[in-house]
């Protein structure tokens, strides 16, 4: 017999003795497997003693301050704004579109519906950066925007809220050397914008009126409001 036989005789010999010790250990604690997770190893931490995590206490404000496109992209950027929906709001028509809204005869305003943590960010000082990223001293128009469908408005949706407003548009007459006509008009109903109104500067910030209206706006927010902008906020 060769060398090499003889080691071959060797290796099945061994790996026979191993498969008879595994076989008559039986079934291990783990329901019938013979290795444990690869994790065993590893420590598992306890769970920490803490209640569970749940979603802040958020309010409301509606806000028109000329082409919603404009506002949306800002107020996104606001720290303690959980979200921001452009709409339509002010008109007695229902579910209307953005073509009717245009058409300037609806009563409706491009609104953005602003969902915001008061415990990071005050409802006043929400209106503070309001009365600061539009023009509030225009009738129906911002810059080259010009109809009712732009109108400076504040829609409250309670007496703390059209106190505050009062307070603070009277406040903000200081910042500006025009008369500020913002109106302030109780909240009757929200109809969301379509899709294709929804971030649509995060979505087309190289079309031009993004470019040459929207990013201006939004670069001097940026550098006024510092302080206050959202982990993360930059970009065109």
């Amino acid at each position: 017999m060769s060398r090499l036989q003889q080691g071959l005789l060797r290796l099945l010999g061994i790996l026979f003795l191993t498969a008879l010790c595994a076989c008559s250990a039986g079934p291990s604690d783990s329901g019938g497997r013979t290795s444990e997770p690869l994790a065993s190893s590893m420590p598992i931490p306890e769970k920490e003693a803490r209640p569970l995590k749940r979603d802040p206490e958020t309010r409301i404000a509606t806000l028109g301050g000329g082409c919603f496109w404009c506002t949306e992209a800002i107020f996104r950027e606001l720290r303690g704004v959980v979200s921001v929906e452009p709409g339509y709001s002010g008109g007695e028509l229902e579910n209307p579109t953005y073509e009717e809204v245009c058409r300037g005869d609806t009563g409706h305003v491009e609104v953005i519906q602003v969902r915001f943590d008061p415990a990071v960010l005050a409802y006043e000082r929400l209106l503070e950066v309001f009365f600061q990223v539009h023009d509030p001293t225009t009738l129906d128009r911002q810059g080259a925007d010009v109809g009712p469908q732009y109108r400076s408005v504040i829609f409250f949706h309670d007496s703390a809220q059209e106190a505050q407003a009062e307070e603070v548009r009277a406040r903000a007459q200081a910042w500006w050397d025009a008369p500020v006509v913002t109106r302030i008009e109780p909240f009757t109903a929200f109809y969301p914008a379509e899709a294709e109104h929804r971030a649509y500067y995060q979505r087309n910030s190289s079309q031009p009126y993004c470019a040459f209206v929207i990013a201006p706006k939004l670069r001097k927010f940026r550098q006024g409001f510092a302080s206050e902008l959202q982990p993360g906020a930059s970009g065109p």
